[in-house]
């Protein structure tokens, strides 16, 4: 919502908003442009009828008080997708969907586009280098979105990715995730069989078709689309670097893992069917170096590495432990995964994690107990963490300032890399420092996990 402020103030609109929060860098980012609310919390009487219109984001209760005066106000009112969907109905739309590798496809494609000198407006969930904002609105030939499955706002439950009507579309892959909208799997796959419902007659629709999901789904759909399946690029790995052959020339990747050289594939047909040419996409390609939070690498030294990733869905966990193994076999592998989801905190969803973190040669899961509490979920024990990760040796942590230390102090002094997977910040951790931290020389072992 505060990319989309400063996108509208770019453009020379009149923008006010509220929150009963705002955190960094949405804070320091909203006072720079005078966007900052002089005030926190919910005011009606900021609401009046001389607005053009209201848009509300998906974290807005609907008894908010501002909402209800806009309604009796009869103010316009958008969510976030249908102000979006508004301003691109004359543009070309691609969309970039998923449960897993939607905001590195996304990035990776705009990194495509921005290195040819193409003009385009997008949407995407990180930070981008290169990229001052996340979010970009003109009059632009294009756009390209992410796009989210889950829901649009407290007044509109619909999906998000429903309201773009895309031309090109990109699914990268179903795994059942938000379980506390789409409480069953088979609910939760019946969203992207509408979204095959919502794209533009003649539309493109790019698949992995590794995906059994998808393959059932995209045979079923309508049948004035074209449906392009795509597997990954195949790359050869020499060292830590990876290489894709296009063409007889041999292009270095920054990105690593098999689901990275997925997201690759699916961006290079996108990039075709803008206009792209396989030059353009060489050229670009080598200097990705992926988005924030996306297997990010934080600090390292030598053969010591500490690497982010904002992975909290099952097969997200999954995919990037393998990546970083694969890439680093000869390293010691220490996985951290903070559950901070509704969905990582539910004993009805935590199952879906078993086996997840195998290939780590040391598992911590972290969580809060006021993350549970803030939820309204039930307390979670150790030993049942355990079962639901099929891991006995699960070391579990509930305390920042005790996962902090025992990272600190407990790791080994070879070749060593640590990953650390959360949706939030473990607890409040400056991960950044923590990095630093974790690099410095080893120490006598310290806390254990409970």
């Amino acid at each position: 919502m505060h990319n989309l402020a400063l996108a509208l103030a770019r453009e020379g609109h009149s923008v006010s908003g509220s929150d009963d929060e705002i955190y960094n860098p949405a804070r320091d980012r909203l006072a720079a442009y005078g966007l900052l609310p002089t005030q926190f919390g919910w005011d009606p009487e900021r609401i009046s009828s001389d607005l053009d219109l209201v848009i509300l984001g998906m974290h807005a209760h609907r008894d908010n008080p501002e909402l209800q005066r806009a309604m009796e106000l009869e103010v316009p009112i958008f969510s976030y997708p249908e102000f979006l969907y508004r301003h691109a109905r004359s543009q070309r739309r691609v969309v970039i969907a998923g449960s897993h590798g939607k905001t590195t496809t996304t990035s990776l494609i705009m990194h495509l586009l921005q290195k040819s000198n193409s003009d385009f407006d997008y949407l995407v969930g990180a930070q981008i280098e290169g990229f001052e904002l996340m979010v970009r609105l003109s009059d632009a030939p294009a756009i390209v979105i992410e796009g989210d499955e889950y829901l649009s706002s407290a007044l509109d439950p619909r999906p998000k990715f429903l309201h773009y009507r895309p031309h090109l579309v990109v699914i990268t892959g179903i795994a059942w995730d938000h379980m506390n909208v789409f409480p069953t799997f088979e609910e939760y796959r019946a969203q992207f069989a509408r979204l095959l419902e919502v794209v533009e007659p003649g539309g493109k629709v790019f698949y992995f078709e590794g995906d059994p999901q998808l393959q059932e789904l995209c045979a079923a759909g309508p049948a004035h689309l074209e449906y392009v399946p795509y597997r990954a690029f195949p790359a050869v790995r020499e060292g830590e670097v990876s290489y894709l052959e296009l063409n007889g020339e041999r292009l270095p990747l920054q990105l690593f893992g098999q689901h990275n050289l997925e997201n690759v594939r699916a961006a290079y047909l996108v990039a075709r069917e803008l206009g792209l040419s396989d030059g353009e996409f060489a050229a670009a390609l080598p200097s990705f170096r992926g988005a924030a939070k996306r297997l990010q690498l934080l600090a390292a030294n030598g053969s010591r590495r500490v690497y982010l990733d904002f992975a909290h869905a099952p097969s997200k966990v999954r995919a990037t432990v393998h990546a970083v193994r694969e890439q680093f076999p000869d390293a010691r592998l220490l996985a951290c995964f903070e559950l901070h989801t509704y969905s990582s905190l539910n004993q009805a969803f935590l199952p879906q994690y078993g086996g997840a973190m195998d290939e780590a040669d040391e598992a911590i899961v972290f969580f809060t107990p006021h993350t549970l509490e803030m939820k309204r979920l039930p307390p979670l024990d150790p030993e049942q963490l355990r079962g639901y990760f099929r891991r006995s040796d699960l070391l579990v942590f509930t305390d920042s300032a005790d996962l902090q230390r025992h990272l600190q102090e407990a790791h080994p002094s070879g070749p060593t890399v640590w990953l650390l997977m959360t949706s939030g910040n473990l607890g409040g951790l400056n991960l950044p420092e923590l990095a630093g931290l974790l690099l410095k020389a080893p120490k006598d072992p310290g806390i254990q996990g409970s």
